[in-house]
């Protein structure tokens, strides 16, 4: 009889400590840009090892997608690759009735993809022939604007077909705020944003629906993430920096682009693109997290909060393998004391 008492106790123990388990089990959704969706995935994937009571559930939408569902309030966090507008900020306090913080957590580039039949080379792309050929001015592969700075490239006399994302993107958004300081028609006539009334080209959703518009299409021009030129063995070119040198993107030339900013807001909202200096490659951009300041369950907001201080520390060690730049020390140390605005 005392033999079965024990197991039914141990049984009903067991069923316990398996309940305090699965009532300990947290699961934290996020969404948002694709560009860091690599480094994000890794993150995620490292810190459930190490605490795996702590599940992360993102959706690589884009960082329109990410911005509006952390606003309407579906997820935890949000991600983009460009900051949020003052508009965007008002609207997200309007309806959640707190703050957005701006969290920056690796360092990227946008790259010039391209698929031309016979031609191997690594074009080089001046800023004024980039901007002419989205203004759709710039139409034929052997004009002198993609000739001139190409000399013994054999470019053919055929339509450019350009290739842009089709939902609104923070990779856009760089892409376009690059543009918008390289070319004043650009600024006026389309500007900078994470969606924009594109002059010409086909849609492509995600850096992989531009990939593959490119890798199938002869004759495209299209912009990805370089970790997605990396990965699907693209050819991209290189761009004619602010100091007139021509550089292919590189993580060195993406931390000179961060190391231009002399003053971090203390929104860390800001662009580094166009950056000066002769190693700076043009087209960098940080990529931040959108983390409200007041979350109402302690339990959520302290794994939001210690997953922050992990991926400052232990995370950015993980991010040159998968070719993102890790954040200067500076910005770290900023960041660190503003996990604390979170309440």
């Amino acid at each position: 009889m005392t033999s079965r008492v024990h197991r039914v106790l141990a049984v009903l123990l067991a069923a316990g400590c398996a309940s305090a388990a699965l009532a300990q089990q947290l699961l934290i959704n996020g969404a948002g840009a694709t560009f860091p969706y690599p480094i994000y995935s890794k993150w995620f994937d490292e810190y459930h090892k190490k605490f795996p009571n702590i599940s992360f559930n993102y959706q690589s939408i884009g960082s329109g997608g990410g911005i509006q569902q952390i606003t309407a309030g579906t997820v935890d966090f949000g991600a983009s690759d460009g900051p949020m507008n003052d508009k965007q900020i008002q609207e997200f306090k309007a309806k959640r009735g707190s703050d957005i913080l701006h969290f920056p957590t690796v360092l990227g580039a946008d790259v010039p993809v391209y698929n031309i039949r016979g031609v191997t080379a690594q074009l080089n792309f001046t800023p004024e022939a980039l901007a002419g050929i989205f203004l759709g001015k710039i139409t034929k592969w052997n004009d002198p604007a993609i000739a001139g700075p190409n000399p013994g490239v054999n470019l053919p006399n055929a339509p450019i077909v350009v290739v842009h994302r089709s939902e609104g993107s923070g990779t856009t958004y760089c892409w376009t705020d690059y543009l918008s300081k390289i070319s004043k028609e650009w600024e006026t006539k389309v500007g900078r944003g994470t969606s924009v009334n594109w002059p010409v080209g086909l849609g492509g959703k995600g850096n992989e629906g531009v990939s593959g518009q490119v890798k199938q299409v002869n004759n495209t021009l299209g912009y990805v993430e370089l970790i997605y030129a990396v990965q699907n063995k693209m050819t991209y070119g290189k761009v004619k920096n602010a100091a007139g040198q021509f550089l292919a993107a590189s993580l060195e030339g993406v931390t000179a682009a961060a190391g231009s900013v002399k003053d971090m807001p203390a929104d860390f909202r800001v662009s580094i693109t166009d950056a000066p200096g002769k190693a700076a490659y043009p087209i960098s951009t940080f990529t931040w997290l959108l983390v409200p300041n007041k979350i109402a369950d302690p339990a959520r907001k302290k794994a939001i909060v210690d997953f922050l201080h992990w991926m400052l520390t232990t995370g950015q060690t993980m991010a040159s393998a998968l070719d993102y730049a890790p954040l200067p020390k500076t910005v770290v140390a900023k960041e660190e004391k503003a996990i604390a605005k979170i309440m």
